[in-house]
């Protein structure tokens, strides 16, 4: 069992990125030591009180990180802390470290261990991000810009463009696809050119995707009548709408838009 030093009023910050996790994971490792809390370092409020340290990036250790949970904890492990760490929770980083950490000790069990503080985060974590990407897999709305090009565009808590464009890419392999997050400024990119392989890219924000298919707006104008047509006003229930489906999502519905 490590004898790990808790380093209080010290927080680690590191580049935003899984690979930096895993390298202050690496560092935290080697050092036998855990800090206060890890921040990424644009987010970070500097205050008097504290001490900081910065992790950069070390790709050879991010890998040896990623392999050695892989062979010492299992498949399992490894998806829980990167599910996790796609959460948009601004105080995931620590339960996470924790969690690589002790995983090298405890082994595949771990993630069954939900009396642990720091496990149970993780799998809360990891549960709201893939319950979010579920829900986007059949709220998406994708949109013709032009010949076979299709875009979306989506608003979600957590940063799962990947898993939902994973799911699009499958589901509609013979379309070119734009899944556009606007609250990160990602788009997930896919072409038909390059089946099984996709690409995300960081989208500038003054860059608009409006422009939509003669086809697109007729079709759009269709689906908007049929949507009010089949509704019933006496038994409209917002209420129950927003049960369904949260308000914060119907701005991306062509329907309600």
């Amino acid at each position: 069992m490590i004898n790990w030093k808790i380093l209080n009023n010290e927080f680690y910050l590191y580049d935003g990125t899984f690979n930096g996790l895993l390298s202050v994971a690496f560092y935290c490792y080697i050092n036998k030591s855990i800090p206060c809390n890890v921040v990424a370092e644009e987010k970070y409020i500097h205050n008097l009180l504290e001490t900081t340290k910065f992790i950069p990036t070390n790709e050879v250790s991010a890998e040896r990180v990623f392999n050695g949970m892989y062979r010492v904890a299992g498949k399992e492990v490894v998806y829980d802390c990167y599910n996790a760490f796609l959460s948009g929770n601004a105080n995931k980083e620590l339960p996470i470290l924790k969690y690589i950490l002790n995983s090298f000790e405890i082994g595949p069990n771990i993630c069954n261990m939900l009396s642990i503080d720091y496990v149970l985060e993780v799998v809360k974590l990891r549960k709201n991000v893939l319950m979010e990407a579920h829900r986007f897999d059949g709220l998406v709305r994708l949109q013709e810009i032009c010949n076979n090009l299709w875009y979306a565009s989506v608003h979600p808590d957590n940063n799962i463009i990947e898993n939902v464009g994973q799911f699009l890419m499958k589901r509609f392999p013979m379309q070119n696809l734009i899944l556009h997050d606007k609250n990160r400024k990602l788009a997930f990119m896919y072409s038909v050119l390059k089946p099984n392989n996709y690409e995300i890219i960081e989208v500038p924000e003054n860059i608009q995707f409006s422009v939509f298919s003669e086809d697109e707006i007729k079709f759009q104008s269709l689906w908007k009548t049929f949507f009010k047509s089949v509704a019933i006003k006496e038994r409209t229930n917002p209420r129950l709408q927003m049960q369904f489906m949260p308000k914060k999502y119907w701005k991306d519905l062509t329907e309600v838009s």
